[in-house]
């Protein structure tokens, strides 16, 4: 596939978003002057506030297409940096703990994502699971303090996996050697961030219309068992529909689709358990209408290391 085949279907990728952000910004400008009369109404708001936050993430995402892949690197850079700080906002620890927090947040997340613009893959695929797992309680111990010593290094491990090692598994999409797919694998990212993301709107559109019984009513109470089946379907055939983006056929976008949307769904489970944990409804405020880093990203982080292993083991030379 030539350079300028992958422009092409990168601009029609995003093409087509803009097209449905219209749509929405259209329908959500509608509503609020038809039902809510220009007045608030909670759920015409908070979709309103949803689009909009929506417009301003697809405008950076697509910024940083535009550099390749030091401009992916650098978000994504970002994105964990910001969600490393809103999970240690949250976590427990005490003085002893600062030491490892800083090597967490000023060693191996540069480190990571290091490995990963070089493309090395036997270490970036080991270096937080393996060589942080083992250095961080070390250095906590060093702290010399050891109350709750278990539960302080436990946090700082999973903010590490979850909002480092996981994320980084997004740009390192980029260093896949796919047969027929060179130069395209920007549009790896693009499919993982759209299905992902699409299953969780059309997830929330779902369960607003029909929803009725609750998923896991302590976890999450706006989850429904109509919004998840709906969402989930309808994203799944969206995947399918973007076959012509991957190196799938029909059949196989649907079911990386499925299985990643079903990923998504019990990431954000498992993150609405940590902040239930924590007495929180969201990790932050960073973005309108969403809360914070973590919430936008809590089914990607579960989606990310499948759909990139999946597709290391099974696509690439």
């Amino acid at each position: 596939m030539t350079l300028n085949a992958s422009t092409h279907a990168t601009w029609m990728l995003f093409g087509g978003v803009a097209g449905v952000l219209i749509l929405a910004s259209a329908i959500g400008a509608l509503l609020k002057w038809r039902v809510a009369h220009g007045g608030p109404h909670s759920v015409i708001d908070n979709l309103n506030a949803r689009v909009k936050a929506w417009w301003v993430m697809v405008a950076v995402i697509g910024l940083a297409f535009a550099f390749g892949k030091g401009g992916v690197i650098v978000l994504f850079y970002l994105i964990s940096f910001y969600a490393l700080r809103e999970f240690m906002s949250l976590a427990y620890t005490r003085r002893g703990d600062h030491h490892a927090i800083a090597v967490a947040f000023f060693v191996a997340l540069p480190v990571q994502y290091f490995l990963i613009w070089i493309e090395w893959y036997g270490l970036y695929a080991i270096f937080i699971p393996v060589y942080a797992f083992l250095v961080l309680p070390i250095l906590a111990a060093v702290g010399g303090d050891t109350k709750r010593f278990l539960e302080r290094t436990s946090k700082v491990q999973w903010g590490l996996m979850v909002c480092v090692f996981c994320i980084s598994h997004v740009p390192a999409l980029l260093t896949l050697q796919i047969p027929g797919f060179e130069g395209r694998n920007l549009l790896l990212i693009a499919f993982l961030v759209i299905v992902v993301q699409g299953s969780d709107v059309l997830q929330y559109v779902w369960g607003k219309l029909f929803g009725r019984r609750k998923v896991a009513p302590e976890l999450s109470p706006s989850k429904t068992w109509e919004g998840l089946i709906g969402g989930v379907a309808s994203a799944t055939a969206l995947g399918a529909a973007l076959y012509w983006a991957t190196p799938f056929n029909p059949w196989q976008a649907a079911l990386m689709s499925l299985t990643i949307c079903v990923m998504g769904f019990f990431g954000g489970l498992v993150m609405s358990a940590i902040k239930r944990d924590r007495g929180v409804k969201d990790w932050g405020t960073m973005i309108e209408g969403h809360g914070g880093m973590l919430d936008r990203l809590d089914s990607v982080v579960f989606a990310a290391p499948i759909y990139f292993h999946a597709l290391r083991f099974w696509w690439t030379t």
